[in-house]
């Protein structure tokens, strides 16, 4: 199948919008296979809110494009486990805390971690099970020897999960064996005291605290061609490399450190605002991850999104199932009508709490594409926002447009516009950069109004 190559050096904008409602050591780690022009008044936010390009003057030249996966599968990243080191490639998952590999043969694995291979293995003589919306997975405790093949000569010892039993779990043809949960210990299994993977990086070396990724979806990888739905990217542990963005980066803070939660204030699609309280963008958090392909929306959120995605989309009739995710549309290659379909757009709070700024997703992020559905002659796409029950989730539909910072140390989470496309496809005058624009008295009041019902929501543990 093949990709229209259209807008990609455009597709991702970066807006700051007034709200309505509410050195040391630097590690690029090889992640193998599995987002108008104004000068800034004196109202802009702070410089603590944006961060230019060049701030860090490390370079990175030896690692570029290390991070290989599938589209709508995953990204993940090659670790060497145990002693003499097991490879196996390993989903890298924002939205979780344990590092866990398959440790049992399973028709989905075309290798996993033998315990009883390596002399470094420590029996924790513990369980744990982890269940998810759809899926689970269950194994035993322990401790082992991890390094990273193409990082720095780094090895550290730490907690990880053999799964022994699992149920839709690993994904057929995806490539990976095991998933490296990146997020805080308080959302760890079987509970907060077992130390996850980054928290034993930053205990035992002396690595910052921060991480950053570049996802390359598939309608950004320049080598997508029918047949391979492959796509990459990079990660960096350890700070910041300038070459994998363009422009600023734009934070927004980490409300509570368990998942990366951070606050939606406004979603518009197709520049109209969608009037809903801010409080059910949030319900019952908002993340950033890694791990899971779509954008999700809470029920009223997502119904909302959709009858104005579909409004704006008139032009064209789509079956009920395209909406729900359940069906495919397709049209002759190259014919895809990017045109009719609406930008939608996220504003999330800044560093300055009266102050946004917007991520704009276009259609060629939301609409994914599918390989092996249809002829060599036809484009198939997947509605790759969906409905969920446990908050918006901003998963890599949302991230294969930008550069994602996890800035832990300072408890912010940073965005810039990627150069996944390629750095001679980009032109500047293809972005709107940001308007700094205060807000009112009373606009400020209801931001805050709307922090404080979200800081006092009944939030539980999903998964």
């Amino acid at each position: 199948m093949r990709v229209p190559r259209l807008l990609l050096y455009s597709w991702t904008l970066l807006a700051l919008l007034p709200v309505p409602c509410s050195g040391a050591v630097l590690l690029r780690v090889p992640l193998r296979q599995g987002p108008l022009s104004q000068t800034a008044g004196p109202r802009g936010p702070s410089s603590s809110s944006r961060t230019r390009r060049g701030a860090s003057a490390v370079n990175f030249v030896n690692m570029i494009d290390n991070l290989r996966g599938k589209s709508g599968q995953g990204y993940y990243i090659e670790m060497a486990v145990g002693s003499p080191p097991q490879k196996l490639n390993i989903l890298v998952d924002t939205g979780s805390s344990n590092f866990a590999v398959g440790a049992a043969a399973h028709p989905f694995l075309h290798r996993y971690y033998h315990r009883s291979l390596s002399s470094s293995y420590r029996d924790l003589g513990r369980s744990v099970y982890v269940p998810y919306t759809q899926g689970r997975w269950e194994g035993e405790l322990g401790t082992d020897l991890l390094s990273i093949p193409h990082g720095p000569n780094v090895s550290l010892r730490a907690n990880i999960a053999a799964i022994t039993q699992s149920d839709r779990f690993f994904i057929n043809g995806s490539n990976w064996e095991g998933i490296l949960g990146l997020a805080y210990a308080e959302i760890a299994r079987p509970d907060e005291t077992l130390e996850p993977f980054f928290d034993s990086l930053l205990r035992q070396t002396s690595v910052p605290d921060v991480f950053s990724l570049q996802l390359c979806g598939a309608g950004f990888t320049q080598n997508y061609s029918a047949g391979s739905s492959t796509v990459g990217g990079s990660m960096i542990i350890g700070g910041i490399d300038p070459s994998l963005y363009v422009g600023e980066l734009w934070y927004t803070p980490i409300r509570r450190e368990w998942y990366y939660e951070v606050i939606i204030v406004r979603i518009e699609v197709n520049g109209q605002d969608l009037n809903m309280d801010c409080k059910e963008y949030n319900y019952d958090k908002s993340i950033v991850d890694s791990g899971t392909t779509n954008l999700r929306l809470p029920r009223k959120v997502f119904q909302a999104a959709v009858k104005a995605i579909e409004a704006a989309s008139s032009t064209e009739q789509f079956p009920s199932g395209f909406w729900l995710g359940e069906q495919l549309v397709c049209w002759q290659v190259g014919t895809t009508p990017w045109h009719i379909f609406p930008v939608i757009s996220l504003y999330l709070m800044s560093e300055n709490r009266n102050q946004s700024f917007r991520i704009s997703i276009l259609p060629q992020q939301y609409l994914r594409p599918v390989e092996d559905v249809a002829s060599a002659q036809e484009d198939c796409y997947k509605f790759a926002v969906s409905q969920s029950s446990t908050g918006t989730v901003m998963g890599a539909v949302i991230m294969e447009g930008f550069y994602v910072v996890f800035d832990r140390e300072h408890k912010r989470i940073g965005f810039a516009v990627s150069t996944c496309h390629g750095e001679r496809a980009f032109s500047l005058r293809n972005l709107q950069w940001p308007q700094m624009i205060s807000l009112s008295h009373t606009q400020l009041w209801l931001a805050f109004i709307c922090e404080w019902l979200h800081v006092n929501l009944c939030i539980s543990k999903h998964f």
